[in-house]
């Protein structure tokens, strides 16, 4: 599984992070276990994906939720990409199967349904639409701009949230503490629904 993802998504050297003690939730599905055993904590491309580390999948899980809380019980993160979004499975859609991949944006405030499981993402969607998947062309911008690829505990977050009437231009970007962004956007989300 991941043949053709291991051949377009190199890891970065000297980029991940460890885990250190086990998770405290059930990955459910053998897809999502065999990802983060094999890749949990490496970064790809200069930082434009990630995998969850194995034993941060639960904090993920919270942290999402308390932005996009009708997902409860529902959801998985395994992945985050280079703008903050969180990449999750959702057990409540299946993908020939096997759970739905979501994209949970912070950014935008929108949980957008992918039509793939975890490895048609990584085999398919990643590869053949890596532009609307991981905004490819807008991480190469920011690049070529003088911008940095982010850390691990990092993101190139929006100054000023698309849902709040931000622009989706290089200008509005600024890298960002990843948990800190979106702790931050999920109560701007959730204020925004009252």
């Amino acid at each position: 599984m991941f043949d053709i993802f291991k051949t377009v998504f190199f890891p970065d050297a000297g980029i991940s992070q460890t885990a250190a003690e086990p998770t405290k939730v059930s990955l459910g599905d053998n897809q999502v276990s065999e990802l983060l055993i094999c890749y949990g904590g490496k970064s790809f491309n200069k930082g434009i994906y990630r995998i969850i580390p194995l034993n941060n999948v639960a904090y993920w899980n919270d942290l999402v939720l308390d932005a996009f809380p009708s997902f409860s019980g529902r959801i998985t993160c395994f992945a985050v990409d280079w703008l903050g979004r969180v990449f999750a499975v959702d057990s409540a859609r299946l993908e020939d199967g096997h759970p739905g991949v979501l994209m949970l944006e912070p950014g935008t405030a929108e949980a957008l349904e992918i039509p793939c499981n975890i490895e048609t993402f990584h085999e398919n969607e990643l590869i053949q639409y890596r532009e609307e998947a991981l905004a490819a062309s807008f991480y190469q911008q920011w690049l070529e701009c003088g911008g940095l690829p982010p850390a691990v505990n990092q993101c190139i977050g929006y100054k000023k949230p698309l849902f709040l009437g931000g622009t989706d231009t290089v200008d509005n970007l600024e890298v960002s503490d990843l948990d800190v962004y979106w702790t931050i956007a999920g109560q701007l989300i959730q204020r925004g629904k009252v």
